[in-house]
């Protein structure tokens, strides 16, 4: 297959973007809640950060599996092959989707990450009502939404997240996609290097570790969104917290914005490499 005009542009697009990531400077506030968050981990002893950390992975890994596993997500698999169809009524197969068009695949993907983006943006919403369920739920919800959302644009460009390889791809795009900024393109570059070494389309071969304590910096954004939700929930108009609501929504809905968009752009590279390769 080879490249149209389209592709060319969606690929200068995307060396743009990655460019982004390697000139991003932090900030002075994020060098000082670095050094901050270094000197606190260096108080715990190492083999608890290694078993807390092993358990995190654990519960992600796990997480992945029920959802992929889920009857929800096989009618999502379903419905995407339906309408790649209606584009070309030879698909039958996830790896058939990749002979679809980038545009093709950039709008079946759409339907699905701007779905995902309204479910956080509710989530959000509901957790702005400050109860103690809505705050308690509000980060098992989103990981569930959220990696969802990265699994069904994973399907979209044709990569089976059933299989070891896809399933650990789709976990480190997660990942990578949730990390603060400054650290973004250390992850793009771990996401290369296990394409390049790939031998296999179905086993994978390499580091199975995922979190550490700088993953934690978006957890615990999610802890001062959830302190601000509760300053916030007593201003009440119409017996409705709406400033507590609109914070909730706001930074649930731009956090879903930013992992799907990684996503997306990840899994469009993947396709244009494989198709130049071609």
């Amino acid at each position: 297959m080879s490249w149209s005009d389209r592709d060319k542009q969606v690929w200068q697009s995307i060396n743009s973007w990655k460019e982004g990531l390697y000139e991003y400077e932090a900030n002075d506030l994020e060098h000082t809640y670095v050094k901050w968050l270094d000197y606190a981990f260096e108080s715990i002893p190492q083999d608890v950060q290694e078993q807390f950390f092993q358990r995190l992975d654990g519960w992600l890994f796990h997480m992945h599996s029920l959802i992929q596993g889920s009857q929800m997500q096989n009618d999502a698999r379903e419905r995407i092959l339906v309408t790649a169809r209606a584009f070309n009524q030879d698909i039958e197969t996830i790896e058939d989707l990749q002979y679809l068009t980038i545009d093709q695949l950039h709008y079946i993907a759409e339907q699905h990450a701007g779905r995902h983006r309204i479910y956080s943006l509710f989530q959000g919403g509901f957790t702005g009502t400050g109860g103690l369920v809505a705050l308690g739920s509000d980060l098992p919800a989103m990981a569930v939404i959220n990696l969802r959302s990265v699994q069904l644009i994973a399907i979209t460009y044709g990569s089976d997240v059933q299989t070891p390889f896809e399933m650990m791809t789709a976990l480190k795009v997660f990942h990578a996609s949730t990390l603060p900024s400054r650290l973004r393109a250390l992850a793009w570059e771990d996401l290369m290097e296990d394409l390049n070494k790939k031998d296999s389309n179905y086993f994978y071969d390499g580091s199975e570790q995922l979190t550490d304590y700088t993953w934690l910096e978006g957890p615990m954004k999610q802890a001062f969104k959830a302190l601000a939700i509760t300053l916030f929930k007593g201003k009440k108009w119409s017996g409705l917290p709406l400033v507590s609501m609109a914070v909730g929504a706001g930074v649930n809905y731009q956090l879903s914005r930013k992992i799907t968009d990684f996503a997306e752009k990840y899994y469009q590279y993947r396709y244009l490499r494989l198709k130049k390769n071609q």
